[in-house]
């Protein structure tokens, strides 16, 4: 699979993979056949975006779009993480979604599917995945999402 040009096709560009924020790595590579994407968050090539609670300062479809900006995140870090050699990646095993959201907002698996469809999007039947999708008082730095994921490698 050429990631990039599959993203192109869907309307979207694959951004620079972030630098981690604080003391830990972007991703880490176990027993040669799992790949770990530490949790991403909605700033793409730096730029910020996002920011707010889901209920209170965004909408649930504003969520959706701060849950895709991770899933490009998330994509760009296993992208160096294999080299650009997609080949090398199996399958989607799982996403792990927190939602900055208000204490009545219920729809956190409607933000988190924003970035779940973009992964079977992008990866076919090798980005179904298990997941699980829940809110939080507060995020860092103040977005609106954080995702993380595990990929298997071949």
């Amino acid at each position: 699979m050429n990631l990039q040009e599959k993203l192109q096709t869907l309307g979207y560009e694959l951004p620079q993979a972030a630098a981690p924020a604080a003391n830990y790595v972007p991703y880490v590579i176990a027993d040669d056949d799992m790949l770990y994407i530490a949790g991403q968050i909605p700033f793409l090539n730096g730029e910020k975006m996002h920011l707010g609670r889901v209920g209170e300062d965004l909408s649930l479809e504003q969520g959706v779009e701060a849950a895709q900006a991770c899933a490009l995140n998330i994509l760009a870090q296993a992208n160096a993480a294999v080299g650009d050699d997609w080949s090398k990646i199996k399958r989607l095993v799982k996403l792990g979604g927190f939602v900055n959201c208000t204490p009545d907002f219920y729809d956190h698996p409607k933000v988190i599917n924003g970035a779940s469809d973009l992964m079977v999007k992008v990866m076919g039947e090798a980005g179904k995945h298990a997941r699980f999708a829940v809110g939080a008082p507060s995020l860092p730095l103040g977005v609106a999402v954080e995702i993380d994921a595990i990929f298997e490698l071949v």
